[in-house]
């Protein structure tokens, strides 16, 4: 079942990666019998920089393209059946050229990009595969010309730069260093950016999903993701100490130094908390729910510490309905600890009866808590 996950996270990750420079469309349909083609990608407006920093990848993405990632090595049936796709698709092409009354051109066919992690020589070998090593790096197998298609073994790439996106769509040790490798590049890097909230997804679904299959190589993979996770939140901490170190700098010029810094960035910190917390919670469950919305000033004071436990806690939830669900009330909890000392059934009790209040009389309690008592605050719930 875990192959599922992976397959859809390799769907969606060639969809982020490749949708600034062109059109993706995930589960093209070809022919009556609806074969499933997995990522059908044509190119837009040339970004040259984006597609270079794809490396390999923005290469292969330089024409039109089916992308076809395997999570598991391919065996000769998914070979077949991949370029079956191609071969399908070149039999609708041509009677679309029919209907409109021009000639088909084999130009408009798009290449085949078989993914996988290994191939056997035998499977390469046996459908014509050679590499290309003047034009394309070791790891690349071509099909004979007319056949518009190549096989793309993973773990035989080079570990340089240029092949860093590709071999996030590996297995084992090769996607775990890849994925470690993300920590060298800058923090606020685009790419990196978008392969690791995919990542937090990936590890969400894998721990929430079916944790008790998971293999021995997933788990390490989990563990790889994590420090990346905190890695992130350490990065939109610090920028959030050097915008409040220029706050502090200006109100210290007014009202005294000491003061002003200790405010601003005391102030900064807080608001790129808040910015964090709004950004990440849409991006992971699709929205900002009303509920989610009210507790966004009061969490964006909680200390450092315990504000990257609150994002890794709510990291692991999976994004369905129910996932949301749980996320608001680990919000609620986090707000009345800061009020509250309570045990935990009675803190459990307490945030079930403050999410049960109408989003009026939610929104002013909130908005009171720091100037209640821990029994006024009680008494109230």
């Amino acid at each position: 079942m875990t192959r599922f996950i992976h397959d859809r996270f390799a769907k969606e990750y060639l969809e982020e990666m490749l949708s600034p420079i062109g059109t993706v469309n995930i589960g093209r349909d070809v022919t009556s019998e609806v074969r499933e083609i997995d990522v059908y990608f044509t190119p837009g407006t040339p970004i040259p920089e984006y597609t270079e920093n794809l490396g390999l990848l923005g290469k292969m993405a330089c024409t039109t393209a089916i992308f076809e990632p395997f999570r598991n090595p391919i065996a000769v049936s998914d070979v077949w059946n991949c370029t079956s796709k191609l071969f399908d698709l070149r039999r609708e092409l041509e009677r679309q050229a029919r209907r409109d009354n021009t000639r088909y051109d084999d130009a408009k066919l798009p290449f085949l990009w078989i993914l996988t992690p290994t191939a056997s020589k035998s499977i390469v070998s046996g459908f014509g595969g050679i590499p290309n090593p003047s034009s394309w790096l070791e790891g690349i197998y071509f099909f004979p010309e007319h056949w518009q298609g190549a096989i793309v073994v993973i773990h035989q790439l080079p570990e340089t730069p240029e092949t860093l996106w590709l071999r996030i769509l590996g297995k084992g040790k090769v996607q775990q260093r890849a994925v470690s490798q993300l920590s060298a590049l800058a923090t606020n890097d685009p790419l990196r950016i978008t392969a690791l909230e995919l990542l937090y997804r990936l590890q969400s679904n894998l721990v929430t999903d079916i944790p008790q299959e998971l293999e021995s190589e997933e788990r390490e993979l989990i563990m790889a993701i994590t420090p990346l996770f905190q890695q992130q939140i350490q990065a939109a901490q610090q920028q959030a100490r050097e915008e409040g170190l220029e706050r502090g700098l200006e109100r210290g010029l007014e009202r005294g130094l000491e003061r002003g810094l200790e405010r601003g960035l005391e102030r900064g910190r807080q608001e790129q908390q808040r910015l964090i917390l709004s950004d990440f919670l849409p991006g992971k469950f699709g929205e900002l729910s009303p509920k989610m919305s009210v507790f966004l000033t009061p969490l964006s004071k909680l200390s450092a510490t315990e504000f990257t436990r609150m994002l890794l806690a709510i990291s692991m939830l999976t994004v369905d309905e129910s996932g949301q669900q749980q996320a608001v009330k680990l919000l609620a909890e986090y707000v009345l600890r800061r009020y509250l000392n309570e045990s935990a059934d009675i803190l459990a009790t307490a945030v079930s009866n403050l999410l049960e209040l109408p989003m009026v009389e939610l929104t002013v309690l909130v908005e009171e808590m720091p100037q209640l008592s821990a029994d006024e605050l009680r008494a109230r719930l």
